[in-house]
């Protein structure tokens, strides 16, 4: 099924089309199914909540971000962490070096977390924290900030994302395997009930998927199948569904479709309060679907860069008319680095023009009644219910996650939509239309990891020496037990490690003890990309090169593709793989988070011609120089290509340590295929 069909919008929609099945009369916002919102008044009173997804470098520097935001007018903290952080690894753990502090803020310790919300008081603010593989440790480090600052924990506002089963199909930040995973989340939800009220313990996320290329009613199925996996888990503990139903809350990525960002909101409220209807709830809240909204990173290109604060623009504008409950916009750089101070004031302001200047905040569902917007919303409706229904009578979510045929439906709508623009059938402005040579360089923020590292491990040195070690190794006993027998609480438990002193990695070792660590196998899916490009001029080019190829070798080409750290976005990994081999190269993919060494050996033992890694958190800076000198070290001549998110600032550096092809953000796979042909 193409993601283009999928999305088709016709020309015209008369009144008499529409299926009328969820029309707008009788539905209206702040009642079930809350098809025109969750509250009566929406926007009127109050607006969204304006948040910044940012953190970066220590907990120091990402503080004083937080503070100036604020200022500036942002109205709720969104907290992005390292990818160590993410993984359960303390800063000092040795193979995760080239990853602190780049894509997030490190936080090792509940020192850490108290410098993260120095002088901000987490009783007057909502405080977002996206993670799913550590979320012990690090809920727990907020509640002891919390309880440090004064603060009673039924007075704590705030959302933690905590889903893990979307990790197993498009982010793979997990640590543990999924029934361990969601015995974690269980726990968390259970805890939050009890103890903190006003907290959404769970951010059910179809962000990531709509990032990694699902259509809008795929990201919509998957994401309510896994709310409904939840639900099911937490009253199996013995809560009741009023318990914690209210306290659910989701996130959905927005993209360019416009009245299809706009329609799956209202879809989604509508399909939640069906779902949920059949747990019989007392309380009309716990049919209500709340989400926060992210603008697409993924739609940002790094040619002509100023375009998107365009894109931004028109799908934050979408979210609002949508009926979304907060809102992150990403910054016009985030396709080549993290944000800089200016560029997260001109997303953030993006924002404040909406709320303040359209007055699109002065009517409730503004795009309720029209023939388009309600015919979608019907479609996305019916669409997803049945993929939710196929999903339930496969056994649910968490079965059919393991079955793998979510991760692949989604790899599969990602390729089909790479191979429309490298052929040129989706434009894209600035991309592969209305180019321009014009250079739009802009600031580059860097993180120095060496010195980020350098600092987080004096820190957990002091705090080792500092706290009492015997009650810090009887905490993570009770921490080990208590996941060993699936007896107590793990999150209470956690509370009790970190205020004895227990830092992140340790908390997370002592449940790994138990549950191992998750691992997942790459592989490329065959046939798609080149359904989409085998018509194209430069396919057939590429052909022809490679029939030269092999007549002169003999064979073709072999190339290792490896994601080398902990940085576990896959889209492009796995769409490039898939490509090169419809291209007809031998393909080989490591597993993630791999070391330069590892990689160098594999590349040695399969006696490839070339050695690819794909970079979107900075690591490469500090790996590929390794990877050339661990070939080097086993006597390989292959070639060193890098593709990912690479400032055109580095690429001299970069060649000059030894990689041979860089291929940057948007980057047209047949293009890329041939420069590799012509460079072997």
């Amino acid at each position: 099924m193409s993601r283009r069909s999928l999305q088709h919008i016709e020309p015209v929609y008369p009144k008499s089309s529409s299926k009328k099945k969820f029309d707008h009369q009788g539905y209206g916002a702040g009642s079930p199914p809350y098809l025109r919102g969750p509250y009566a008044s929406m926007y009127l009173k109050k607006p969204w909540t304006i948040r910044q997804y940012a953190g970066f470098s220590t907990a120091e520097e990402s503080n004083e971000f937080y503070k100036n935001n604020l200022r500036g007018g942002q109205t709720g903290l969104s907290v992005a962490f390292d990818l160590p952080t993410h993984r359960g690894y303390d800063s000092d753990f040795k193979n995760i070096y080239a990853d602190v502090g780049k894509s997030g803020v490190a936080i090792d310790s509940i020192e850490d977390m108290e410098m993260l919300f120095d002088g901000i008081s987490l009783k007057d603010i909502s405080v977002s924290m996206t993670m799913n593989g550590a979320v012990l440790p690090i809920m727990a480090f907020y509640i002891c900030c919390a309880l440090n600052q004064g603060v009673p924990l039924n007075e704590l506002r705030g959302t933690l994302q905590n889903d893990i089963l979307k990790e197993f199909m498009v982010r793979n930040t997990y640590i543990y395997p999924e029934k361990a995973s969601m015995k974690i989340v269980s726990d968390i939800i259970s805890y939050c009930s009890e103890h903190m009220p006003k907290f959404n313990p769970i951010s059910i996320s179809g962000y990531h998927m709509l990032e990694a290329g699902a259509p809008a009613e795929i990201e919509l199925a998957y994401t309510l199948a896994d709310g409904l996996e939840y639900v099911k888990t937490a009253l199996d503990t013995g809560m009741k569904i009023d318990d914690f139903a209210p306290r659910l809350s989701f996130f959905f990525g927005i993209g360019m479709d416009h009245f299809t960002e706009i329609s799956k909101l209202r879809a989604a409220r509508v399909l939640w309060a069906q779902l949920m209807s059949e747990f019989n709830p007392e309380n009309p809240k716990s049919l209500m679907l709340r989400t926060h909204c992210q603008t697409s990173g993924w739609s940002l290109t790094a040619q002509n860069p100023l375009n998107n604060i365009c894109r931004t623009s028109l799908e934050a504008a979408a979210a609002a008319f949508g009926g979304t409950q907060s809102l992150h916009t990403n910054a016009l750089d985030e396709a080549m680095t993290l944000p800089t101070p200016q560029t997260a004031k001109i997303a953030r302001d993006t924002q404040l023009h909406l709320q303040l200047e359209t007055k699109i905040t002065k009517t409730v569902d503004p795009f309720g009644g029209s023939y388009v917007v309600e015919q979608l919303t019907d479609d996305l409706i019916e669409k997803a219910s049945r993929l939710i229904e196929s999903i339930i009578n496969a056994g649910g979510m968490t079965q059919f996650i393991a079955s793998g045929a979510p991760k692949e439906r989604i790899a599969k709508a990602a390729i089909e939509k790479q191979a429309e623009i490298d052929s040129g059938k989706t434009l894209i402005i600035g991309l592969n239309s209305f180019t321009t040579d014009a250079d739009e360089s802009i600031k580059i923020l860097k993180v120095d990891s060496t010195k980020v590292r350098k600092q987080q491990v004096e820190r957990i040195q002091e705090r080792k020496r500092s706290r009492s070690n015997k009650l810090v190794e009887e905490a993570l006993e009770q921490l080990y037990l208590g996941a060993k027998n699936n007896t107590d609480n793990l999150l209470e438990l956690s509370v009790i490690a970190a205020q004895k002193g227990a830092t992140l990695g340790e908390m997370s070792y002592a449940l790994e003890r138990v549950y191992g660590r998750y691992s997942a196998v790459a592989h490329p899916i065959k046939g798609v990309y080149l359904a989409g490009v085998k018509d194209s001029k430069d396919y057939l080019e590429v052909k022809e090169q490679l029939k030269d190829y092999i007549s002169k070798k003999g064979r073709a080409p072999r190339l290792l593709m490896s994601k080398m750290g902990q940085d576990g976005h896959d889209r492009g990994y796995g769409a490039v793989a898939s490509a090169l081999e419809d291209l007809g190269l031998e393909i080989h993919m490591t597993p993630l988070f791999q070391l330069p060494e590892e990689v160098a050996k594999k590349a040695v033992e399969l006696e490839v011609d070339a050695v690819s890694m794909t970079s979107l958190t900075a690591a490469h800076s500090s790996l590929i120089p390794e990877l050339k000198s661990s070939l080097q070290k086993h006597k390989s001549q292959a070639l060193v290509i890098l593709g990912g998110i690479i400032p055109k600032s580095e690429y001299t550096e970069l060649h000059n340590k030894g990689v041979d092809l860089i291929f940057g953000p948007g980057t047209n796979i047949l293009k890329a295929a041939s420069l590799i042909l012509k460079q072997l």
